[in-house]
Order: structure tokens, then sequence, then C-alpha cells
């Protein structure tokens, strides 16, 4: 090693101690430059793997589970990536397993999973008054999943605000709630705990002592806290970019912007659509609705609705729903919440430009189009590209685990669903699933909060300069 380093031009005439101490700190001080020039889709999906790295490594310590010994790395592994990918799949309960210090761990993860990593460094930025430089609104842009950087450090600043008072809303009401069952210290915890759990959409809970594994099945006849949980699920699920558009034009609707009114539009229609469709169906189910009375049976329908898409709390147990609501589940979690949001999956708005890109094409129009605007074909093109890359993806991972473990396939792609769009029901076969198939679901739920697109960005893309040659278009017969 000394040899090598006396090679050096710049330290061969130095002195050995010298070239020991500071010719490898030179070096570190390059390698520490030259990391800024990573694109800030790698930075944002290296910073996740910081988080599930450090959350694995710290849920292993004997503490902080309740037996005193120390859980095994797959456990670990995936509820630390559950965590922080904000899905909610877990293998053992979080009650009943993890101590409190596991459990400010994993809400900790929560909370840096859902408002994403670089917006806590702003926030110690904005504690410090520290100037946001290019680097970390362009990392901002890319966490966020904005176009430009325009506004982007007051969207920051908004979301923070915005996150205190609705989580902090959140918890005083389900504390109040929580508070005659669990008394003062416990109640407080569990309403902190579920109003982040469920604003950043993770579906974590601390019900377990009502049983492993029950979730708010317990609580599906207590109005105020499912409301409460559902309102906020929806909150977290719209987009930072729709809050700070809604937060400015609140007073006169009719100047949001076409984006904030395609989400909202596609949000209100998908809640709506999948109440009345579980209602009808699950109806006489004995083993979900058939038992409630009628205003229960609405009010469960509807948090069935909202949670399938973006949270991963259950009130009626999706292991008995029939299998024709098994499959509509998995359409609604696969198209998940809205852009720039604490949700995962396709997002409303890449399902809105394919549901206007099928009228476009129904209409023999080659230009799609929404309220006299024209949707830009590098969009299209992005979200054809995106709903292929989870369809595959989604069948491909179902299949696996169903061919791997000899469960239903309908089962299966239930649980494939849940992970890839970071949604965390489950129908109750993911704690007996083999070590492989807890794996593939890691995997899929990294890529499904990290985002598919801002993946293949980050890995896989080589540049995205035009092509330099120009081939002669071609008709190829569809249909």
């Amino acid at each position: 090693m000394l040899y090598l380093l006396s090679l050096h031009p710049k330290v061969r005439s130095e002195k050995e101690g010298h070239i020991l101490v500071f010719y490898p700190l030179q070096a570190l001080l390059r390698r520490l430059r030259s990391m800024r020039n990573l694109n800030p889709a790698r930075i944002v999906v290296v910073s996740f793997g910081i988080i599930i790295l450090t959350g694995t490594l710290l849920l292993m310590l004997p503490w902080a589970s309740r037996d005193g010994q120390s859980t095994d790395l797959i456990t670990c592994l995936f509820t630390a990536t559950s965590a922080s990918c904000v899905t909610g799949l877990i293998l053992v309960d979080t009650w009943t397993h993890w101590t409190l210090f596991g459990q400010v761990v994993i809400l900790a993860m929560i909370q840096l999973g859902g408002l994403g990593f670089m917006t806590v460094i702003t926030t110690v930025s904005f504690a410090l008054r520290r100037r946001i430089g290019l680097s970390e609104r362009l990392i901002m842009v890319s966490t966020l999943n904005l176009n430009d950087m325009d506004g982007v450090v007051r969207m920051v600043r908004h979301t923070l605000m915005g996150t205190l008072v609705i989580e902090g809303t959140g918890a005083v009401i389900l504390t109040l709630c929580f508070l005659p069952e669990f008394g003062l210290a416990g109640g407080l915890w569990r309403g902190i705990f579920h109003a982040v759990s469920a604003f950043c959409n993770a579906g974590f809970d601390l019900l377990g002592s009502k049983g492993e594994f029950t979730s708010l099945i317990t609580y599906n006849g207590n109005p105020v806290i499912l409301l409460t949980i559902l309102c906020l699920i929806v909150i977290g699920g719209l987009g930072f970019f729709v809050w700070e558009d809604l937060i400015r034009n609140w007073r006169t609707p009719r100047r949001l912007s076409l984006y904030s009114k395609l989400v909202i539009l596609m949000t209100g229609a998908l809640i709506l659509g999948g109440a009345v469709f579980f209602l009808g169906v699950e109806w006489d189910n004995p083993n979900t609705l058939g038992g409630m009375s009628w205003w229960k049976k609405i009010l469960n329908s509807f948090f069935q609705s909202v949670t399938l898409r973006t949270a991963g709390f259950d009130s009626i147990g999706q292991g008995g729903l029939r299998d024709s609501s098994l499959a509509m589940s998995c359409i609604l979690m696969l198209i998940g919440g809205s852009s720039g949001s604490t949700a995962g999956g396709l997002k409303t708005s890449t399902v809105g430009i394919l549901l206007l890109t099928m009228r476009a094409g129904l209409a023999g129009r080659e230009e799609v189009t929404i309220r006299r605007r024209t949707i830009s074909q590098r969009r299209v093109m992005t979200a054809l590209t995106l709903t292929l890359i989870v369809v595959v993806l989604f069948l491909g991972i179902a299949m696996t685990i169903s061919l791997t473990d000899d469960v239903h396939f309908l089962s299966a792609a239930f649980e494939a669903a849940s992970a890839l769009a970071t949604v965390g029901v489950t129908v109750g076969i993911t704690p007996t699933l083999t070590p492989f198939s807890h794996i593939i679901l890691i995997i899929a739920m990294f890529l499904g909060r990290v985002g598919i697109m801002s993946f293949s960005v980050a890995f896989l893309a080589r540049g995205r300069n035009a092509a330099k040659i120009r081939y002669p278009m071609v008709d190829i017969m569809i249909g």
C-alpha cells in the first residue's frame, strides 16, 4: 500500500506520515465531490435503501423485540421495507412482537418514507436557516415527482406545515377515542401512531392486544375512528401538489390546475365506485358485511374502497372477500393514489390519461385532449409504458408466489398487488409464505415506493438525448 502511494506523482516527494494522513482524505473528498453528479432519481433510490438498511439493523437489536431476542434478518428486513415504503404488510404483529423502541423505529421509518428523506433534510435546513441549494432542489423535485423546480421550496414548506397540522388533528381525535380503553399514555401513543400511519398511507397499527393481525376489525362499528382514519388516508393520498393548489385556490375552485381537477375527479369516482361495488357484492356475505347493520355496511364499504387504493388498514377481514371482490381489490390497489403523494400504484393521473387515450382512440383522433388542452405524446407514452410494466410485474409476482407456495392464484395476486402498490392489506397468507416469496415481496414494495420509472431513470437509462437517426415510418395492422 505504501509503495503504491509512493508512486503517486503528487505525493512522491512528501513525507510518509503526510502521505498516510492527507492523501486518503483528499481521495475521499474527491469521491464525495463526484457524488454530487449523481442524478436526483438515483439519490432518492439510495436514500430509501439507507433508511431500510438502518431500520433493519435497529429492529435486529435484542431490545427491539418483546422476548429480548434478536429477530431474524428476513423479518426485520421485511418490516423495515414495509414501513419505509409505507406499505403495511407484516410478518409479525406490531404490538405483540415489537417493544416501544421497535415501534418508535417503525414510526420513524413511516414518517421518513412517507414524506421522503430529502423533505426531512430540508426541514433541518429550514431550522438552521440554511439556504437551499440547486442540487437539493433537484432532489426534492424527484422526491415529490414534480415537473420543474418552480416553487418547490414553498411547496415543501407548506407540505411540512400541512403534515404537522393534519397529523396533529388526527392524533388528537384518535387519542380521545382510545383514551377510555387504553389510558392516557396508551391512548396518546396509539393516537399519534395511527394518525401518522394513516396520513402516510402505511397501514401499521398497534391494536394487537385485541388479537394479532386484527387491524381495525374490532372498531368497524366506531364511525369516529373509521372516518378519521379514512380522511387522513384520502388527504395523504391526494398528493402534495394538489394540496398546494387547493391552498392557493380554495376560494376559486375554477382556477385549480387541470392536473388537480383530474386527480380530484378520479379520486372521487374511484372511492364512490368502489364503495358501491363492495356494498353490492358483499352485502349478504357473512364473512364480511353480512352481519352488520345497514349504516355499518355503508361505512365499511367506503372505508374498504379508500384503504384498498392507498393504505393498509382492514375493518372487515380481507380473507373473507368473494372472488369478484378480490379481483376488484387488485384493480383498485394497482391504481393507487396520486402522484407526489405517500401512496403507490399507477396513480390516478396515469389512469386518467389512459382513459383519455382510449377515448381518443375510439374516436379516431391522433391527439389526446382534455378540456381543450392537448396532452403531450411523451406523457401518453410514459403512462402506457408504466402501465405495461406494472401489469407484467404484477402477473409475474403473483404467478411466482402461487407456484412457489402452492396458494390460490387470486390470493397470491392480492398479496402481489398489495406489495407492488404499497397498500399493505392482506388475505392472511403473507406470514405463512416462504422466505423466497418474502424476498420477492420486499423487492416489489421497494419498486412500488421509489417508482418504477424513477428506478429505471436512476439505474437503467443511459441517456435522454434525442435520437440522431430517424427511420422511415411503417404501418402495422392492429386489431
